[in-house]
């Protein structure tokens, strides 16, 4: 995982301790003044990019807590107040394992009796 350079929150203009629908919001809100399918040069295609990466990473919870725990590890002791703390809890471990996943059989009927007029 390559290490972040800025702040997810203030690429999407955010505090942390917004909400999941305030984080979609900002998200769509930097989407309409980026519009990528208008704008075509290279800075606003990284800005896209850092704007959607920011997205992804906060939108998801496992991995928005996991940008937080970094994001307060990294800071100075003197700014650690301003990271809210989320109450201890247990934290569900996920594995994504990327392998060749088997295609459903297709689709099998078996032998359909018809009665006329029946």
């Amino acid at each position: 995982m390559r290490e972040q350079e800025s702040d997810l929150y203030a690429v999407l203009g955010v505090q942390p301790s917004v909400t999941a629908e305030a984080i979609t919001s900002a998200f769509r809100a930097r989407v309409r003044e980026l519009r990528p399918d208008t704008r075509v040069d290279a800075d606003t295609a990284a800005r896209f990019g850092e704007v959607r990466s920011a997205y992804e990473t906060l939108r998801d919870p496992i991995l928005r807590a996991a940008y937080d725990q970094r994001l307060e590890r990294t800071l100075p002791a003197s700014d650690r107040r301003a990271v809210p703390t989320v109450p201890a809890r247990s934290v569900w471990r996920y594995a994504v394992v990327l392998a060749d996943v088997r295609p459903e059989p297709p689709l099998r009927a078996g032998p359909v009796r018809w009665i006329p007029g029946g």
